[in-house]
């Protein structure tokens, strides 16, 4: 059985200044481009038999660049919708709602395009996604490019946590991750491993 490889796109201005960043199409800085080549080898080395990635285009430059150029766009791999809470950063809505906390308290509705997501709508998404990778990962490893927030509530379900268990997971930019199982129970094989840490393989995984 193959792995599930997650990559978390590239940084963006807004991931750069912590600004919620749901449905708005930003793109890549010359960072994120950069960290996103870096992790090429990696990916290149891993036996992919599919690729998926969020249709937005800073997920999508990012699948590009790591070599992944034929991966096909998945609706329900887009990040949380942050509602009335789009753009903001944790400090301008903790001002509004003192001791906000994304994860137990979640998002107000925005307008039209941002109408919100609980934390359990994120979970029924992620849950869709793995229900259709599941049973190609026995021809190899399948990789998702998305973004932290979904792809923190898409291991929660991995492992059979409730989608909050989220929390647990610090995602960073720019990394490459993997799923997997070990005496055929859900594991996290290696988690949030930074470019350079990805293209040196075992030795720097550390």
């Amino acid at each position: 059985m193959g792995e599930l490889l997650l990559i978390r796109h590239g940084e963006t201005e807004w991931s750069r200044s912590g600004q919620h960043t749901g449905r708005t199409d930003i793109p890549l800085t010359g960072k994120g481009v950069a960290a996103a080549k870096v992790l090429a080898p990696a990916v290149a080395r891993r036996p992919i038999v599919a690729a998926f990635t969020s249709p937005a285009s800073r997920a999508s430059r990012t699948a590009e660049l790591v070599g992944l150029t034929a991966a096909l766009p998945d609706p329900d791999l887009q990040e949380w919708d942050y509602g009335g809470y789009e753009g903001m950063t944790s400090d301008q809505i903790r001002q509004q709602r003192p001791g906000w906390y994304l994860w137990r308290d979640g998002v107000i509705p925005g307008d039209a395009e941002h109408p919100g997501e609980t934390v359990q709508q994120v979970g029924d998404r992620a849950d869709a996604v793995l229900r259709r990778v599941r049973p190609l990962l026995a021809g190899g490893d399948v990789a998702l490019v998305a973004h932290g927030h979904l792809l923190r509530v898409l291991t929660a379900r991995w492992l059979g946590l409730e989608p909050v268990g989220g929390r647990l997971f610090r995602l960073d930019t720019g990394t490459l991750s993997a799923l997997g199982t070990e005496h055929d129970e859900p594991v996290v094989s290696s988690w949030n491993v930074p470019p350079a840490g990805a293209d040196a393989g075992p030795d720097g995984e550390d």
